[in-house]
């Protein structure tokens, strides 16, 4: 026997608002009965499980110990700007001179989360990270 996972939650301070980011960067549905105030919300992803959104009061502290980690369509640096614009914020840059690396930003909350490269932009320079 073994055990599926269901979601992947994420404590914050409105999960309405913080899931439809996640929708935007995801490009997926939230759940159809969610509306703002709400204190759970879910972003339906298209594989796997869904998002969870439960809202807590207590702030955010410190580093995550775990965080989503995405592999864009475009090219990384591209969904960086896109992201940003999204309303994330540049955390650290661990990107490299051969274009191997990724970007840390954070969600409108603080949570960090990584930007890899494109299935694009490792076949032009290699297959590592």
């Amino acid at each position: 026997m073994v055990s599926v996972l269901q979601n992947v939650a994420i404590d914050c301070a409105d999960a309405y608002a913080l899931a439809r980011f996640w929708s935007d960067v995801t490009g997926r549905p939230l759940h159809p009965e969610s509306r703002p105030g709400d204190p759970e919300t879910q972003v339906l992803l298209a594989e796997g499980p869904v998002l969870h959104f439960n809202q807590v009061p207590e702030p955010k502290r410190g580093k995550n110990r775990l965080h989503l980690c995405l592999r864009p369509e475009t090219s990384r640096d591209e969904e960086v700007a896109r992201l940003l614009a999204l309303g994330a914020t540049f955390v650290a840059d661990h990107r490299n001179p051969d274009g191997s690396g990724w970007a840390v930003l954070a969600d409108p909350e603080g949570n960090e989360f990584c930007v890899l490269r494109s299935a694009s932009d490792r076949a032009a320079t290699g297959a590592g990270e």
